[in-house]
Formats: C-alpha cells, structure tokens, sequence
C-alpha cells in the first residue's frame, strides 16, 4: 500500500505542484509541440524514482511515464475549450488506473482485498439514492408550491440540486460516524447563507417553499442513516 501511496504523492506532485502554468498552456497550444510537456513526463520520472528507491521498480516507472504521456496526448488532443471539465476527470481517473495497475503487476500482494458484504451493498444503494433520485423525489413533491417569484435566472445552473445532494451525503456520513451534533453545525451553516436571500426577496411562500425542501432533504438522509445503522444492529 505504501507503493501506491508514493505513486499517488508523485503524481500530485507533478501534476500540480511542479507543473506550472505557463506548461499547461504550452501543451494546450503547442500540442504534441509543446516541449513542457517532455519535461511535465521527465519531472513526473524523476519523482517516482526518488520517493520509490526502488531500482528493480525501473520497468513499471517507464511505463507509467510512458502511459502518462500517452494519457496527456489524448486529452490536450481531444479537449475542446467547452469540454475542459470533463476531460479533467477523465484524465486524472486515467492516471490513478494507470497507477494502481502498475502496482498490481509490479506485486499483486499490495492491492488491499475488497470483500463486497451485504453491507457495502446497501451502504452503496443507499448513497446513490441520496444522490439525483432523492432529488427528483423531492422537486416532485415540492413542485406544486413552486413560487413565481424565485427567480432562477441569478442563481447557477442546477446550483441547488447539487447543494442539496452534497447536504444529504455529508448528513448521512455524519450520522454513519455517530457525529449527530455536525447535522446541527450544517443546518446552521445553510441558514445563515439563505437567511439574506429570504430577507430581501420578502417572500413567504419562497420561505415556506425552501424549509419544506430543506427539511425533505435531510429527513431523507437522516432516513438512510437510521436504516443503516438498524441494519448493522440487526446484521452485524
């Protein structure tokens, strides 16, 4: 585990830290020109082996080089100025195979053993409900009271579906680690931030309408939470 540990350090390192921007936009420019990013590939070589010292390690050092290199051609080939973001996750979901599969060739004995129990299904069930479903289930609820007046020009695009979904993942990993007393510290936060808009906007029902899908919002991840933990009681 330390091995892939060292990787990971290695690419953070030479990814982000030791890549500056001046690189990023040459590679972006210039393309397969670009001479940075030769020296993003040598950079990233000599990381891995300084943190490895390991010189029987040499064969896989060059091939993840070698597949970084590989990697960062497709995307600076590939990425258009509106498909930035998503190449990003591409490119370092990439990288983090390339990675553990280096380590999994070079000793299969340091990949940790994943046992899929009962639990870690439900734990997974769980989680994704809480994600786009739960949303939908809540805009479906709550989209009779819809105000006219909430003006969703001035906010960003599906800004609270996502706020919303993040709330309920952060509710049910609190009650998961028995942290009840941070869902208070969260619902606190959320007020503080929203009590300025409800104050100007002067409007009861955008009041009632946001506490209604609020309190839907966390009675559902509290819901999961609960479930889970009967589970575990029941199932250990």
């Amino acid at each position: 585990m330390i091995l892939l540990t060292k990787l990971i350090l290695a690419h953070l390192l030479g990814d982000f830290l030791l890549q500056p921007g001046s690189w990023v936009k040459a590679k972006e420019t210039k393309k397969l020109r670009a001479i940075p990013l030769y020296l993003h590939l040598l950079v990233h070589g000599i990381l891995i082996l300084v943190l490895v010292a390991d010189l029987e390690f040499w064969p896989y050092l060059l091939a993840i080089v070698l597949g970084h290199g590989i990697i960062d051609m497709v995307k600076i080939q590939a990425q258009k100025p509106g498909t930035r973001r998503y190449w990003f996750f591409v490119d370092q979901g990439a990288h983090l195979i390339t990675l553990l599969l280096a380590v999994g060739l070079y000793d299969s004995s340091l990949i940790p053993e994943v046992s899929f129990s009962e639990k870690y299904w439900l734990l997974t069930t769980l989680g994704v409900f809480l994600t786009l479903p739960s949303s939908v289930i809540i805009q479906t609820i709550i989209s009779k009271w819809t105000p006219l007046s909430d003006d969703t020009e001035s906010s960003l695009d599906k800004a609270g579906q996502y706020i919303g979904i993040m709330e309920r993942l952060f509710v049910f990993a609190f009650i998961l680690s028995g942290r009840w007393e941070a869902i208070g510290f969260l619902v606190a936060a959320k007020s503080v931030f929203r009590f300025g808009d409800l104050r100007q906007s002067k409007d009861r029902k955008l009041t009632e309408y946001i506490l209604i899908g609020t309190l839907l919002s966390f009675g559902l991840a509290i819901v999961c939470g609960l479930l889970y933990d009967q589970w575990q009681l029941i199932y250990p």
